[in-house]
């Protein structure tokens, strides 16, 4: 694992020591490399290390074209690695998972199908019974606030609405581990700020462990127990932020405490710096 260091100087204190807790995630030293057009091999990511534990929502932020996605996508085993290894629950993922679900930045609903049938569709799959199936899937529908829009497809849903279709529809499995790829970036601020905090409440209920790939210093600081910060080209651990005031309360507006304008403010830095 990447040593971790306490910024003193910029007030951000990274990777400090934290209580035994069980890990449900678990990426070692790995490389993943492609070959360009014109044969040339491009390291995409070089020698990555963290890990996420159970409940906790881990946010990947970096410049674009650091691998982000890439990464997010080895952990649900739609890409292989090509050195170290990455572990879910204790188990090499060689192939993706029944109990690792994915939320993509597209919102990826079958248009001919409504908000309930899609919202079922994963235990469809699974073979559940269609009564259990629909009855599951009216119990996420009503968490993610779309009681009353069962019926309707989604060309009938905002955008907003349409992402709360693909949360619910992720979650019906229950899963182990939530990943989420940008699910907010096409979004209307408004809308956008919204959905955060509506998928904080449901968090918070649900107690699910997510990784959480994003492009938004704010986002990050608000919705993560950890932020693992990327460096470019290749793409490699930069450091390990733990946030003290993401993810979990919201009392009050945590965009305004004078802690969240200085953290912004270190990252922001230490991106340019890259």
């Amino acid at each position: 694992m990447a040593t971790l260091v306490h910024l003193v100087s910029k007030g951000i204190e990274v990777g400090a020591p934290a209580p035994a807790r069980t890990r449900v995630v678990e990426v070692d030293a790995v490389t993943k490399r492609f070959v360009t057009r014109d044969k040339h091999e491009m390291v995409a990511l070089d020698r990555v290390s963290f890990d996420v534990n159970k409940g906790e929502l881990v946010s990947l932020l970096g410049p674009s074209g650091c691998g982000k996605t890439t990464l997010l996508r080895m952990i649900a085993g739609l890409v292989p690695t090509d050195g170290g290894a990455v572990r879910v629950d204790g188990a090499a993922v060689q192939a993706p998972r029944r109990d690792v679900c994915m939320v993509f930045q597209n919102f990826g609903l079958l248009p001919w199908r409504t908000v309930l049938d899609n919202v079922a569709f994963p235990l469809e799959l699974d073979g559940m019974a269609k009564s259990e199936r629909l009855r599951q899937a009216q119990t996420f529908i009503d968490l993610v606030n779309l009681k009353g829009f069962e019926k309707h497809h989604p060309h009938e849903l905002s955008g907003g609405m349409q992402q709360r279709v693909g949360i619910a529809r992720a979650l019906t499995r229950k899963p182990l581990l939530l990943l989420m790829d940008e699910p907010f970036s096409a979004l209307d601020a408004q809308t956008r700020e919204g959905l955060q905090e509506d998928f904080l409440r449901i968090r918070r209920e649900l107690d699910t462990t997510i990784v959480f790939v994003t492009h938004s210093i704010d986002e990050a600081l608000m919705m993560s127990d950890r932020i693992v910060m990327l460096a470019s080209r290749p793409g490699r651990l930069k450091t390990i932020i733990d946030v003290p005031f993401g993810g979990r309360s919201h009392a009050i507006d945590v965009r305004y405490l004078p802690e969240f304008l200085e953290y912004r403010k270190n990252i922001r830095e230490m991106l340019n710096g890259n």
